[in-house]
């Protein structure tokens, strides 16, 4: 499988994101020769136990993730990044999970937009959304390189591309960045080469990321 790098959008502290931003940044990867080849959307869902005990809440994690992966349709990935665990699993565990009543959703994310290919990259720009909801969370980007599957083969060429696209963006003077904060994979047990895993624990990483952005903006406008 490719390798990929999930980025997310740094606002300038004092500002927020917004559609113009996204509009953006899908305007400058098209300025960079990217063909737009059509719609793509993951999902992450935040889970909370059902407990009919409510003393027993400290012994089940509190960041259960789910996230699907357009990528692998039949799959269903967990994350729970406080014991740096990852699980991949048919997609019908959701409906298990529904029937049985141990899990409940407490809000589910949709990352969407649209994807460009750009030589042997593939670019993904999307929007980070609550499902029935247009109201605007962050903006997200995956880079993927299609020759190779080696995080560490892949690594400088990598870096070369995003430092070809931050100077792109900059000529925009957008309030904020795109940030890349790779997970220790090892951590989670993921070896090379690269895998759907791998992807799950970085939109668990990023979305960490997010929260931490809206809490600190909070923060400085209060």
């Amino acid at each position: 499988m490719p390798i990929k790098w999930v980025l997310h959008w740094q606002p300038h502290a004092g500002t927020s994101v917004n559609s113009q931003i996204l509009n953006e940044v899908s305007q400058c990867v098209e300025s960079i020769n990217g063909v737009k080849e059509g719609r793509w959307k993951a999902t992450l869902t935040f889970y909370k136990p059902m407990l009919r005990d409510q003393s027993l809440a400290g012994e089940f994690p509190r960041d259960f993730l789910g996230i699907s992966v357009p990528e692998q349709p039949n799959k269903y990935y967990f994350v729970i990044r406080a014991q740096r665990i990852v699980m991949e699993a048919d997609s019908s565990i959701q409906n298990i999970m529904e029937k049985l009543q141990s899990y409940k959703m407490r809000v589910a994310l949709n990352f969407e937009g649209f994807q460009y290919q750009l030589g042997d990259f593939q670019l993904r720009v999307g929007k980070v959304v609550p499902t029935h909801s247009e109201n605007l969370r962050g903006i997200v980007m995956e880079v993927e390189y299609l020759p190779i599957s080696s995080i560490e083969k892949s690594r400088q060429i990598m870096e070369e591309f995003l430092e070809i696209w931050k100077e792109a963006l900059s000529k925009r003077s957008l309030p904020g960045q795109f940030m890349h904060m790779e997970p220790n994979f090892t951590e989670y047990g993921l070896p090379e080469p690269y895998t759907s895993q791998h992807t799950a624990v970085q939109y668990a990483t990023v979305m960490a990321q997010l929260i931490a952005s809206v809490q600190s903006g909070q923060a400085v406008r209060n």
